[in-house]
């Protein structure tokens, strides 16, 4: 096993903080990773993490790097020794080693997917090419949504917000091909010359297709014509983030209302979608414009449309002139410079299709019984602290309170991994192709997907594979899941970080975080059950209101580069969560033996020791167009602000590194955003 070690300057940093004893250590992962000529009182992100960005640049294939590629690399090379390991067990038939196994050996079969070309989706094509209608084009578009091809709208099968015990059909507006609406209007260079390479792009690939160079280039014109529309009928990201303005429940009968062109009896059908009685809407009135689009828009520019969508949907399983015209087009928003070796590609491909597959086999490696102890432990001391704040409150009344109690204990926690795991058993996977099997992937997700209708919800399914390096709370179950790989930290056991760092690096920003998501804007108006209900009193509603609108505009002067700024209003809920993890876990963390001891670690209090904790989760570094992309489509924040942005607003930070006024980290109390 490849262990990826923090790399960089060891930096020992001695603080006349504590009378206690020092402990040192010659590996330890706060110092090898600080600045000494920042100081924490200007930019504490930096101090923490800028000695090893200083002294590790960024590789030609990422976009970005830093600790989340550190682990992804890490787990990479798990993944891959994994799927090698399946393929030597020459395993029976219908095993999940036999999945593993072929799926990674075809897809690594570049001479085949060379010889296979494009044929698995001719016939997907023949239907492209045989629309002749609207009615149709609809029918075609059905069919390709079941093999992961999403065009004219977003759907799924998802729990009703309102009622959280069934599983209801939405439809979402969609079918861009550029990473958001803002892309299609606005007017700087770089996104015009994306708008207009764009165009190159789909040129491209519609001549690999056959078609004549003039021909594709009208047609991709015609292409970004239609998906400006579709745009403009698209809300702005920060508007979907509001569940109650995107709750819509349409009976069947009145879906006519929204979008006459549809014979929605049809539609449901070729979707394969039975047995409902009413749609939840996201957006209505993108529904209202696609109507007018459909009526509007020239055959021949949807027919364009959907073969583009289908080729750019499966460019990575295609021979290799398609993959490499993907990857010049999306470095536009990534910076990369080179593409990722074809390994790095199939197991994030194989993550993709067979995920929990692979984190059975992960977990049993890589993840013991007390790792999962220590975090679901810590999960309780962060919601006792929270508990005891929120009891504290003097904003809060009594009633909202009590309801805020019961929702915090109703939070159900995961913790590593499943105890039950999907069964893939029906997912053909086989030798033909890599192209056939990522189809066949596909379609078996389409149908597990929609076959929850009509079943109960399966409140102890997860979204996130055990090898994922992330975590996410779920408004509709209340609950928070935390992957065995969320806790990792590059090159040390967990058994090597102490509980400062780790109450930093874990209960803050991730278990801390989570659960405040539970409180956050939109996370708040979720009862304890998962129903979008109201629970708060309108005093309490107007007092969290004006809290958040400080943070907005907090956020809203962080400029990370030339006249961008981040959009406080999208992150808003993601900021929250921030400034909610630290405090809460640093309350939990004040209960600590480690912190009661007050002993040096490296010439580190506790209390610092927690801080750069924290820090140490944003470690890393992104390219400017990759930082430019996320600014425009990201509700997260850039990962310097989402260390100096709470920072500046948590008491303990001051008094711990003493920061005073005239020191860049310091905001006026007044100016401080204090909600939970």
């Amino acid at each position: 096993m490849r262990r990826v070690i923090l790399g960089g300057v060891l930096f020992i940093v001695s603080c006349n903080t504590s009378d206690k004893s020092v402990s040192n250590t010659s590996h330890d992962v706060l110092t090898m990773n600080i600045d000494s000529t920042t100081k924490p009182n200007d930019d504490f992100f930096m101090y923490a993490n800028g000695g090893w960005i200083k002294n590790n640049s960024i590789p030609g294939e990422e976009s970005s790097w830093g600790l989340p590629n550190l682990i992804l690399n890490e787990n990479l090379n798990r993944l891959r020794k994994i799927s090698e390991d399946a393929i030597k067990e020459k395993a029976a038939k219908g095993s999940s080693a036999q999945k593993i196994a072929d799926f990674y050996a075809t897809a690594m079969d570049s001479a085949k997917i060379e010889q296979v070309g494009t044929k698995p989706l001719q016939p997907y094509f023949n239907q492209v090419n045989s629309i002749m209608d609207v009615s149709s084009l609809l029918k075609v578009a059905a069919a390709l949504n079941r093999i992961g091809v999403k065009s004219l709208f977003s759907d799924a099968v998802e729990q009703d917000e309102k009622n959280s015990s069934v599983m209801g059909y939405h439809i979402w507006q969609g079918g861009l091909g550029l990473p958001d609406r803002e892309y299609y209007f606005k007017t700087d260079s770089p996104t015009v010359n994306i708008r207009q390479q764009y165009v190159k792009h789909i040129t491209k690939l519609l001549m690999l297709q056959g078609q004549d160079s003039s021909l594709a280039n009208v047609a991709a014109n015609g292409v970004l014509k239609l998906e400006t529309k579709l745009a403009a009928a698209s809300k702005k990201r920060e508007d979907l983030r509001d569940p109650d303005s995107n709750y819509n429940k349409v009976a069947i009968n009145e879906m006519s209302k929204l979008n006459s062109v549809f014979n929605w009896k049809q539609v449901l059908g070729d979707l394969e979608i039975k047995n409902i009685d009413s749609v939840i809407v996201g957006q209505p009135k993108f529904l209202k414009a696609l109507d007018t689009i459909l009526k509007s828009t020239a055959i021949n520019d949807w027919k364009s449309y959907l073969l583009y969508r289908t080729i750019s949907s499966y460019s990575g399983a295609l021979p290799e002139v398609y993959g490499i015209e993907a990857f010049n087009f999306n470095k536009l928003m990534s910076g990369a410079k080179e593409r990722k070796p074809r390994w790095k590609r199939v197991i994030q491909a194989e993550e993709a299709a067979l995920g929990e597959l692979l984190g059975q086999l992960y977990v049993k490696q890589y993840f013991n019984e007390t790792a999962k102890t220590r975090y679901s432990d810590m999960v309780e001391a962060v919601r006792n602290a929270y508990k005891e704040r929120i009891q504290k409150l003097d904003w809060m009344t009594d009633s909202t309170k009590q309801k805020a109690l019961v929702k915090l204990a109703a939070i159900k926690k995961k913790v590593g991994f499943p105890d039950k795991w999907k069964d893939f058993s029906a997912m053909e996977i086989g030798q033909d192709s890599y192209l056939q099997n990522e189809i066949n992937a596909n379609i078996w997700w389409h149908n597990y997907n929609f076959s929850k209708l009509g079943k109960p919800v399966n409140r102890d399914e997860w979204n996130m594979t055990p090898q994922t390096w992330n975590a996410y709370y779920d408004a509709s179950n209340n609950e928070i899941v935390l992957p065995a790989a969320a806790f990792t930290i590059p090159g040390f056991r967990d058994e090597e970080v102490d509980d400062a760092v780790v109450y930093g690096y874990a209960a803050a920003s991730t278990i801390g975080h989570e659960i405040t998501h539970g409180f956050d804007d939109q996370g708040r108006k979720f009862d304890e059950q998962g129903n979008l209900k109201p629970w708060w009193t309108k005093k309490d509603e107007v007092e969290f209101d004006k809290r958040a609108a400080m943070m907005v505009n907090q956020f809203n002067e962080f400029e990370p580069l030339p006249s961008m700024h981040i959009n406080g209003k999208n992150s808003l809920g993601e900021n929250i969560a921030d400034l909610g993890g630290i405090v809460i876990a640093l309350d939990a963390f004040r209960k600590t033996d480690a912190f009661k001891k007050n002993v040096l670690i490296s010439g580190l209090t506790p209390m610092q020791r927690f801080f750069m904790g924290y820090a140490l989760s944003w470690l890393g570094q992104i390219r400017d167009e990759s930082l430019r992309n996320r600014l425009m489509t990201d509700e997260h924040a850039p990962a310097k602000y989402r260390v100096n942005g709470p920072f500046v607003n948590v008491d303990e930070f001051y008094r711990t590194f003493n920061v005073k006024q005239g020191d860049k980290m310091f905001r006026p109390d007044s100016l401080r955003v204090k909600i939970w």
